[in-house]
């Protein structure tokens, strides 16, 4: 791990992968719960974590330094399971991509149970992964400046579920009506880092 300042009260801690972020995000959460770390927020990205809010920011960095990356959390008991039509306007292109035809695409995704790595770019928007590496896809060559909300979409390493209406570029495989963010809501994400996810087919209406 490395470990750097961010102003005056928050470090940010760079690890090898994202599932090394994962696991460090939530043996800081442990932490905290404990007593044992204070920190206002403990933030996931991709493969990096960000403390902020931070009593002793020199002390932890310390800590954090000589400590080791810790093993991965257990899986949460119970996966959210977001219903999807396997409709998108990239699904011919992902398929062939994958070698396969668009129904084995649909079954594929349908089967793999995700997990949400961080959330960023949107509210609501969590980066899900579990597809195995072989499965990555392309970001599109040219982004469409208006993503409906709901679509389901694939890029890079990560299945993603668009929260409202936006420019994007991933490539668009299914919908849902799923409300994925809703300030009402407690709490407003449907979302949020750790979370199991599961996709469950829903013929289109």
């Amino acid at each position: 791990m490395r470990v750097l300042p961010v102003g005056e009260r928050a470090v940010l801690v760079e690890v090898a992968s994202g599932e090394e972020a994962q696991a460090l995000h939530a043996e800081l959460l442990r932490r905290r719960a404990e007593g044992a770390l204070s920190a206002r927020e403990i933030v996931p990205a991709a493969r990096t974590v960000l403390l902020d809010g931070v009593d002793d920011p020199v002390r932890l960095t310390a800590e954090l330094t000589a400590a080791e990356v810790p093993p991965a959390p257990p899986r949460a008991r119970e996966a959210v399971e977001i219903p999807v039509r396997y409709d998108g306007p990239d699904l011919a292109d992902v398929a062939a991509h994958w070698g396969v035809d668009s129904r084995e695409v649909a079954r594929i995704h349908a089967d793999t149970e995700f997990s949400v790595a961080f959330c960023g770019f949107a509210p609501g928007f969590g980066y899900l992964t579990g597809l195995p590496r072989h499965y990555d896809v392309p970001r599109r060559a040219t982004p469409r400046t208006a993503v409906p909300a709901g679509a389901v979409a694939l890029a890079g390493p990560y299945t993603g579920v668009y929260p409202r209406s936006s420019p994007g570029g991933w490539q668009l495989i299914g919908s849902t009506d799923a409300v994925l963010w809703d300030h009402a809501r407690v709490p407003a994400a449907l979302l949020s880092p750790g979370t199991r996810v599961r996709f469950v087919p829903v013929e289109r209406s």
